[in-house]
C-alpha cells in the first residue's frame, strides 16, 4: 500500500491534529468514534491529516518531517517507536500514543505520573502479559516442547517483551525457538526456522509491522500447518488460533479524550500515562479446527468472543 495523502488548507481557527503511521481499520475508526463523542466534526471544528506508507518503514522520518512542517496542534501515533520519530521531527508538538511501551527506559517521558514533556499516551502492555501469553500459547497445545516466538527485534519499543517470553518458558519448561525480524521480508525465514524446528505453535510478538503482515503471517502458518497466538484480536481474525491482549480499539478511542483535554489548554506532561482498561480474548474455533487442534474448555469459557 502507497503513501495516503491528505493535503488541505486548513483555516487558522480549527485545530490541525496530524496522524503519523495510524493505519486504517477499526483502531482509526474507534479514535474517530471517540473524537466524535467529543463533539467533534472532521473540517467543521477539527482538521485531521495523515501520513503513513506501511510498506516502505523507511520513509517514516521524512513523512514526520511533513507532518511537523503543517504545524500541527497536537500528532497521534500508534507506538513508541513512532513517538520517538516524531519527537525528533516535532521536538515541541504535543504527541499522544495510543499504544505505548517502555516510555522512561526510551526517553519519553519522565515517569507516568507526570511525564513532563510533550508526550503522553495509553499503555498497551501490563506487567507479566507477554509471559501469560506464552502460557496460553501452551495451553492452546498442550505437551508441546517447543514453542516459536516471532520478534521485531528493530523496535525498540517491544523489546520489553523478550525476557518476559523467556522467563515464562523456562518455568513452563518448553523450548523457545526465537526468530527475530527486520522487516517484512524476513517472516518468511523465520517460518522456515519454526518448521524446522517443529515448534507446537508460534507466539507474534506485539509489533506494528508484525501486525500489518498478519494476513501474510496466516498464509504462512496455514502453509506450515503450524497454529499461531498473538496478542491482537486482528490476529486472530486472520488466522491465528487465539489471541489475548489488551483491546487497542478501547486504547484508540481513549487516544480521543487525551487529544481533548490537549485541544483545551491541559499540557501533555501533565496528563498522567494511563494503564489499559480492556483485555480480551478471541478464539478462532475455524482455525483451530482446520489444524485439528482441540482448545481446551478452560479457554473456550475465559473468551470474549469465539469465532465460528
Amino acid at each position: 500500500m502507497g503513501p495516503r495523502v491528505a493535503f488541505a488548507q486548513v483555516p487558522d481557527q480549527r485545530p490541525l491534529l496530524a496522524l503519523l503511521a495510524v493505519l486504517p481499520g477499526v483502531q482509526l475508526d474507534a479514535f474517530r468514534q471517540g473524537l466524535s463523542e467529543l463533539g467533534y466534526v472532521e473540517r467543521q471544528n477539527i482538521d485531521l491529516v495523515e501520513r503513513s506508507d506501511p510498506a516502505r518503514p523507511e520513509r517514516l522520518p521524512a513523512l514526520a518531517e511533513q507532518l511537523a512542517g503543517l504545524k500541527p496542534d497536537i500528532m497521534l501515533v500508534p507506538v513508541s517507536s513512532v513517538a520517538l520519530v516524531a519527537k525528533r521531527a516535532a521536538p515541541n508538538t504535543p504527541i499522544v500514543i495510543a499504544t505505548m511501551a517502555d516510555p522512561v527506559r526510551l526517553g519519553l517521558i519522565a515517569d507516568d505520573a507526570r511525564p513532563g514533556g510533550n508526550v503522553t499516551g495509553i499503555y498497551v502492555n501490563l506487567d507479566g502479559l507477554p509471559g501469560k501469553q506464552l502460557e496460553i500459547a501452551a495451553e492452546v497445545v498442550p505437551g508441546a516442547t517447543k514453542i516459536g516466538f516471532l520478534f521485531n527485534a528493530a523496535n525498540p519499543g517491544m523489546n520489553f517483551q523478550r525476557p518476559e517470553v523467556e522467563a515464562a518458558a523456562a518455568r513452563l519448561k518448553v523450548k523457545l525457538v526465537r526468530a527475530d525480524v527486520g522487516s517484512p521480508e524476513d517472516i518468511d525465514a523465520a517460518f522456515q526456522t519454526f518448521a524446522a524446528e517443529r515448534v507446537g505453535i508460534v507466539m507474534v510478538g506485539q509489533d506494528q509491522m508484525l501486525y500489518t503482515q498478519r494476513r501474510r503471517i496466516a498464509a504462512l502458518a496455514a502453509a506450515a500447518r503450524l497454529p499461531f497466538m498473538d496478542g491482537n484480536r486482528e490476529l486472530a481474525e486472520a488466522g491465528g488460533v487465539v489471541s489475548y491482549g489488551v483491546s487497542t480499539r478501547e486504547n484508540y478511542h481513549r487516544a480521543a479524550w487525551f487529544v481533548d483535554r490537549i485541544l483545551k489548554g491541559t499540557k501533555p506532561g501533565d496528563l498522567p500515562v494511563e494503564l489499559p482498561t480492556k483485555l480480551e480474548m478471541v478464539i478462532n474455533q475455524k482455525a483451530a479446527k482446520a489444524l485439528g487442534i482441540a482448545v481446551p474448555q478452560t479457554l473456550l469459557i475465559r473468551a470474549d468472543e469465539v469465532i465460528e
